[in-house]
């Protein structure tokens, strides 16, 4: 690969996705970012219109890229989105919205991007997981159920695709003050304040914790520099180090005890 790459970036209207396709393109890479509504353009990088839950958007979009470049060096899975709330109290509606954007939003792209990659010869597949997608979030199940499959598909994909020349990478930031916060749809419904008393105080503790996070501008340096190298490790945790130490802990601690923390940190009774 030359080190000017063609990258295709899903959801870049905002957020991390933004911060990245900025980043990207001032280091001469030919950025092309996926969208659904008319946005501040980014010198530098090339919109894309598409709709993750729409498969004809998504190899038109993939197609749009390839007309122009020929080849995708590298793929980056950004695009998604939250709800939160007690599972119970989540309609079966939200529930499935959530892993199509986050999880079939991936695997429709990917449908496509991969058998490029392995007809050109290699390339470097992004997928963003989270330190939710390594262990079960209170109050962010279904979040967390879309973070574990795509961590489950991720490593699937990279025991498929070996000898290929094509790295498959996870990135699982912590919290981060980005438009995720504002945009997250929570439950509303009395009742569900009601049936779990601690859920209010576990939301505004959440909610806390994100906006007082990293920027987003500091996940783009580091994806810019994974990117750049030659042979990326597996995955990656972007966070404080408090939040490290969380997935150290549960890797290394008997499950009864972590969770005993993860109910303390989270108030729930």
């Amino acid at each position: 690969m030359s080190t000017a790459q063609v990258i295709l970036i899903t959801g870049v209207s905002s957020g991390f996705g933004r911060a990245m396709a900025v980043k990207l393109a001032s280091q001469g890479h030919k950025v092309y970012g996926t969208v659904r509504r008319d946005v501040e353009a980014i010198p530098g990088v090339t919109y894309v219109t598409a709709e993750v839950q729409d498969e004809v958007s998504v190899r038109e979009a993939v197609e749009q890229v390839l007309a122009a470049e020929g080849r995708i060096d590298v793929f980056v899975n950004n695009a998604g989105m939250g709800i939160g709330g007690p599972i119970e109290f989540t309609s079966l509606e939200d529930a499935s919205r959530q892993m199509d954007i986050n999880f079939m939003g991936m695997v429709r792209f990917l449908h496509y991007v991969i058998p490029q990659m392995r007809r050109q010869g290699g390339g470097k597949i992004l997928c963003f997981s989270s330190i939710g997608g390594l262990m079960g979030l209170p109050f962010q199940g279904f979040y967390s159920a879309s973070k574990f499959a795509i961590e489950g598909y991720c490593e699937a994909l990279r025991l498929e695709l070996r000898g290929k020349n094509i790295d498959v990478v996870l990135i699982e930031p912590g919290d981060f003050a980005t438009g995720f916060t504002a945009s997250r749809k929570s439950s509303l419904e009395p009742e569900a304040y009601t049936a779990y008393p601690t859920y209010a105080e576990s939301l505004k503790s959440i909610e806390h914790d994100e906006q007082s996070g990293l920027k987003p501008e500091f996940l783009a340096e580091k994806v810019a520099a994974i990117i750049a190298r030659r042979h990326p490790a597996y995955h990656y945790i972007i966070s404080s180090l408090e939040q490290r130490l969380s997935v150290t802990l549960k890797a290394i601690l008997p499950q009864p005890w972590f969770a005993a923390i993860l109910a303390d940190y989270y108030k729930l009774k």
